[in-house]
């Protein structure tokens, strides 16, 4: 029997929920190729094995070394190559967030691998896998198979539903990989983190602002939005390029891709490179006094009118009806 192998990421004590949707993504193609499932996990795996069981995952490959507590992209990818090597994986998974659009390709190189990113539906067709990825700025969808024996897909993150499933057990393996100083080319040595606010490429909802804000001042009405809907804050390019909020915010080609089950975008006009970022958000509302703004074209509802009279209308109606 084949593996299938997804590469599970760490948040504090817990999986990211992508690395939950790997999980299932997994698991629904093992049940079609007959393949069975097994995670890859860098570190302690005792405080996220009982939940990566109820996902559905039945064993878990971890490395438990001091040397990798820092992130290392080389180093990372090398530990992920000797693992699937020795192990015989013909397919790994990724999500298609910062890490894991890092360290598919760095690490598909070195396995000869076929490598396919941002896949938004994966199937099975007289034996082979066939992944979906958008194209042309979310404009179309291509299908692709890849011919090498060894695949690698990184998947969108909120595209692939987390769902339970438990497995009747679950195994974990220690896997000690040989490294090199050479394998430490880069390797992150502090990470800053506002634990207050949400990850746009984590979240289920998302406000986003573009320059029809006006200004940085103007930024609380998107903040206070986001605040009650439990949601993240997301930028345009326009705003970010401006100074006005972080990069990590942004939303958009050269930004973030997301795929949140509600996107709301506030003043956001629509530029090809910002809806390549969003339209495949299960749900998207847009703010914006210009009725003819592109981004009513890819709305699933849309409101015309002042954003600085509507927001926060639309934050205290919210308020009211959570209260």
């Amino acid at each position: 029997m084949s593996k299938i192998l997804v590469y599970l990421e760490k948040n504090k004590e817990t999986l990211k929920r992508s690395s939950l949707e790997l999980i299932t993504a997994a698991r629904d193609l093992a049940k079609l190729s007959g393949d069975s499932t097994v995670g890859l996990f860098i570190g302690n795996p005792e405080p996220i094995k009982d939940l990566a069981k109820e996902y559905g995952l039945e064993e878990i490959l971890f490395i438990d070394n001091n040397d990798l507590n820092n992130y290392s992209s080389t180093a990372y990818a090398a530990v992920i190559a000797q693992t699937v090597i020795s192990e015989d994986i013909k397919l790994v998974l990724f999500s298609a967030n910062a890490a894991g659009l890092e360290l598919a390709p760095r690490f598909s190189i070195k396995i000869n691998a076929g490598y396919i990113a941002d896949c938004v539906k994966l199937e099975y067709s007289n034996n082979e896998l066939i992944a979906t990825k958008p194209v042309y700025a979310g404009k179309a969808l291509i299908k692709s198979i890849i011919k090498n024996e060894s695949k690698v897909l990184s998947l969108r993150p909120n595209v692939f539903t987390a769902q339970k499933n438990e497995a009747s057990n679950i195994s974990t393996s220690q896997i000690s990989p040989i490294l090199t100083e050479k394998d430490f080319a880069a390797k992150v040595n502090e990470i800053k983190r506002n634990e207050g606010k949400l990850d746009v490429s984590e979240a289920e909802i998302i406000v986003s602002g573009g320059r029809g804000l006006k200004g940085p001042e103007n930024y609380n009405i998107i903040e206070n939005l986001a605040t009650v809907l439990g949601g993240a804050v997301g930028a345009s390019r326009a705003v970010v390029d401006a100074g006005w909020r972080p990069h990590a915010e942004q939303v958009g080609q050269t930004g973030k891709t997301v795929s949140p089950n509600l996107y709301v975008a506030v003043a956001i006009s629509g530029a090809v490179q910002h809806l390549a970022g969003m339209s495949t958000s299960k749900v998207i509302l847009s703010i914006n006094k210009d009725k003819d703004a592109p981004i009513f074209k890819v709305s699933d509802y849309g409101i015309i009118g002042d954003i600085f009279e509507v927001v926060p209308k639309l934050t205290n109606k919210i308020k009211e009806i959570k209260s």
